[in-house]
């Protein structure tokens, strides 16, 4: 009988200075059953840095946002949903899950997670195998002609780029909303961004026939909107 495997989704949400606040893995395997979970702000980073923001900017990754989502990470942490650890602690569990799980981490925009977790301390490298999902999604879920009107009936657009080129969304709020029939908004938190929308898309990734070789690193140049939708 083959050995049953187990998969790491991975999701961080960050600090103005570049590490990590936010922190969580699921563990789970190729039917979507979870079996494990680490959810946690991250002592020496959540407590002394700001929330990632941008100046200047109003809504979403606005500071005026981040201060709202300190408040509902301190009702979180007072009502028990999530806990302070260490990094030290952090990288305990990650170990003891590898020798329990051996579990293929992945992440949606990966690089992006795993340089954050570099910053803080937070050691990946035990990790035997990897793949990023936002890759993955783009080459077995977003070059589908289902995906792309999807996109265009629900407006998911990017800005017009440095070049003026506009490009449809491939993000996991646009291909959790396309697997879901309807259009959601993340809430920015770690487990349930990676519970809630990588999870879903990882199982219809997997579903895909030779997934692994479909995996295609994301080219703004190949999502362009004028390449792929024309007026009636």
């Amino acid at each position: 009988m083959a050995k049953k495997q187990f998969f790491a989704i991975l999701d961080t949400e960050t600090t103005a200075n570049d590490t990590v606040a936010d922190f969580a893995i699921i563990i789970v395997d190729r039917k979507g059953e979870i079996f494990n979970t680490c959810a946690v702000l991250i002592h020496g980073h959540f407590d002394k840095f700001e929330l990632f923001f941008i100046p200047n900017q109003s809504g979403t990754w606005s500071l005026d946002y981040a201060k709202q989502k300190r408040a509902g990470y301190n009702a979180m942490l007072e009502s028990g949903v999530r806990t302070l650890a260490s990094v030290a602690a952090i990288n305990r569990w990650i170990n003891q899950a590898i020798g329990k799980y051996n579990p293929i981490l992945t992440a949606y925009n990966l690089a992006f997670d795993a340089g954050k977790c570099v910053n803080t301390g937070i050691d990946l490298s035990v990790f035997a195998s990897r793949f990023c999902l936002w890759h993955a999604a783009v080459g077995n879920i977003c070059s589908t002609k289902d995906y792309k009107n999807f996109a265009l009936v629900n407006h998911g657009f990017n800005n017009v780029t440095e070049h003026g080129n506009m490009t449809y969304k491939t993000n996991a709020e646009m291909v959790a909303g396309y697997l879901n029939g309807s259009f959601i908004l993340e809430p920015h938190t770690a487990l349930e961004d990676a519970r809630d929308f990588e999870l879903p898309i990882l199982l219809e990734v997997l579903k895909k026939k030779n997934w692994r070789e479909k995996i295609t690193p994301y080219d703004w140049n190949q999502h362009q909107t004028r390449d792929h939708y024309m007026a009636k």
